[in-house]
């Protein structure tokens, strides 16, 4: 690579970190697991800066090697077993749904729920504000799975939230 092209990679890299750091601590839902995700998905950028002909693709081609590494990363067997901070025997404390980071550690909690594939679609759609047609570019199947998948995770997304009973059966808070 040149030093021409390095420098553009930089600059890019730099613009685009924070926000791709973002999107794969959605999807995995660890900080460092996360930072993991965010280095594989720029190592292979790296790899095809030479051969990229349209920078204006860039960040597509970032989220489609994000997406496809957290997907990866998920399957393998160390990533099944999931550390808690309590007993599941003990009763949950009361949370304060009030407050702003109570609410975000619930999705969260409810979106490690969801499945892998399902998971991507949902922070593609939800979090990276993508339409239909942008997040089946990025995950390279028809429009249709982007919508059944979606629905599926949004189905359980909720299923998950009843389980804490955060939400009613009637659908509201």
């Amino acid at each position: 690579m040149s030093p021409e092209e390095e420098a553009q990679f930089s600059v890019y890299v730099t613009a685009r970190r924070d926000r791709v750091r973002r999107t794969a601590y959605l999807l995995c839902g660890d900080w460092h697991r996360a930072d993991d995700l965010t280095q594989i998905a720029f190592v292979k950028l790296y790899g095809a800066w030479s051969d990229i002909r349209d920078y204006a693709a860039l960040d597509a081609y970032v989220r489609r090697c994000l997406m496809r590494a957290a997907i990866d990363e998920s399957r393998r067997p160390w990533h099944r077993e999931r550390a808690v901070d309590a007993v599941p025997d003990t009763p949950v404390p009361e949370l304060d749904l009030a407050s702003v980071v109570a609410d975000r550690e619930l999705v969260r909690g409810a979106l490690d729920e969801v499945p892998p594939g399902q998971r991507a679609m949902l922070v593609l759609r939800y979090f990276d504000g993508l339409d239909v047609a942008a997040t089946a570019a990025a995950m390279e199947c028809s429009e249709g799975n982007v919508k059944s998948q979606t629905a599926r995770g949004l189905a359980a997304m909720k299923q998950a939230l009843l389980r804490q009973g955060v939400v009613g059966r009637g659908g509201g808070r």
